[in-house]
């Protein structure tokens, strides 16, 4: 057997090849991925906001971003533990004086569900709309909020 002496400055000679090949390979991947998708269908039919759900001490609290949606366009619903928000972002009227260049903005119908615990007041589930967003307060109910014990040294 023989010995070869290793010289890391070697390796390093074949890495930024190395990682625009990848690079490379990734944008492929993307492009055919997205490939036959239609960018106005993107925009018309598959908004999906944004949502965010936290635990507090005696309650859960989902908010959910909504800006230029109406509150009437909104549906809340609760069955078997699960929560359904529904509701639709409706396009502007096109005009056409307006020369569009871009349009990034999207429009179209959403629904998020989320499955509740069963530790959920069910009857005391609040909802306010402001600014664009979103809150549904879910009170726990008493067993499920956190008990502080005393702990007695002796």
């Amino acid at each position: 057997m023989s010995l070869i002496r290793w010289n890391p400055t070697r390796d390093l000679a074949t890495f930024p090849s190395d990682i625009f090949n990848m690079q490379r390979e990734m944008n492929k991947m993307f492009d055919s991925f997205s490939r036959g998708v239609d960018e106005p269908t993107l925009l018309n039919g598959n908004w999906m906001p944004a949502v965010d759900v936290a635990e507090e001490d005696n309650e859960y609290v989902v908010k959910i971003e909504l800006p230029g949606v109406n509150k009437d366009d909104v549906k809340i619903t609760l069955e078997s533990n699960i929560l359904t928000i529904r509701g639709e972002k409706k396009a502007e009227k096109e005009t056409k004086e307006k020369n569009y260049h871009r349009m990034e903005r999207s429009y179209g119908s959403f629904q998020r569900s989320f499955t509740l615990p069963t530790t959920v007041k069910n009857d005391k589930i609040d909802a306010e709309y402001r600014d664009g967003i979103l809150s549904i307060t879910l009170p726990k109910a008493e067993e499920a909020k956190p008990k502080h014990i005393e702990v007695k040294v002796k």
